[in-house]
């Protein structure tokens, strides 16, 4: 077959991003994405199902900072499922650590593919961060220090809003991420547009362009933690290592964070963990810290 991106041909790059192919079964651990963040929501203060916008999907799970406390930096978290499975329902699952810790926690929701474009996608996610924006400070948050966390769909989400030239439109300052962290993202999209992704993505080249974030990189940049698990396919590594290169060549701070012994998929459930090397490095870019009974 022909060679259509970086000596791949389709039938290496279908291998290179499926995701789900490197790990032998993905039931469990998607059903610990809700088993978790189901008791999250049963056990801690929260505000359910807060629209952002007109849509039934636009919606916000809120969890305040433990104990009520006031001007607490935000935590952004946007789910992955390749713009086409899981909800927010599956994405509170670290509220515990990060309330805990002195955070206010948004799970965001959005609708998916192949339902809506990912224009539309991208388009609900600015609409919702310009929400959390204006509205936060009612749920103690502070709008001044909201960072942003997303796994794979949800790292490339995470890199639509770090992407430049869009704020003026939503009404929101070019500076609202003071940080942010996205996991094993998808940051250049041309090459999914010759795999099976774009069975549901239906994307062109040009839709590929538009929504890539390495190709829309910003005129200032916010602390960036990038991290993948360690069994991660070939691409899906070379995509964060070159979004990060191009982060710092631009004078911007970022840095890797390993994580032995993970996967594209559970390297999510170390969130909760409040002393896992991701979890203590966004704590650190949170000016956060354990709480001191956390285990």
């Amino acid at each position: 077959m022909a060679t259509l991106y970086r000596n791949y041909d389709r039938a290496g790059l279908d291998v290179q991003y499926n995701a789900r192919a490197t790990v032998p079964d993905i039931q469990p651990i998607l059903k610990k994405y809700a088993n978790d963040s189901a008791e999250a929501r049963r056990t801690l203060d929260c505000a359910l199902d807060v629209p952002f916008g007109g849509h039934a999907d636009e919606l916000l799970d809120i969890f305040p900072a433990a104990g009520g406390a006031r001007g607490a930096p935000v935590f952004v978290f946007i789910h992955g499922g390749y713009w086409r499975l899981l909800s927010k329902d599956d994405s509170s699952g670290m509220a515990p650590a990060f309330t805990q810790a002195g955070a206010v926690v948004v799970a965001v929701n959005y609708s998916l593919a192949p339902a809506v474009t990912l224009d539309r996608i991208v388009d609900q996610n600015r609409r919702a961060l310009a929400w959390i924006h204006r509205h936060i400070a009612e749920y103690g948050g502070d709008p001044s220090r909201i960072h942003v966390c997303g796994s794979s769909a949800g790292g490339h989400l995470v890199g639509a809003l770090l992407s430049g030239g869009w704020h003026a439109g939503y009404e929101v300052p070019p500076g609202v991420i003071r940080g942010a962290a996205p996991l094993s993202g998808l940051f250049d999209l041309r090459p999914l547009v010759h795999t099976h992704v774009n069975e549901w993505m239906r994307m062109s080249e040009a839709d590929a362009i538009r929504n890539s974030p390495a190709l829309q990189l910003p005129q200032a940049g916010c602390p960036l933690v990038v991290s993948y698990g360690e069994t991660e396919t070939a691409e899906f590594k070379r995509q964060s290592d070159d979004y990060l290169a191009a982060w710092l060549e631009r004078g911007f701070p970022g840095r890797y964070v390993p994580m032995p012994g993970t996967n594209h998929f559970d390297i999510v459930l170390s969130l909760n963990d409040p002393h896992s090397p991701l979890t203590r490095a966004i704590f650190e870019q949170m000016g956060l810290a354990p709480a001191p009974h956390s285990r």
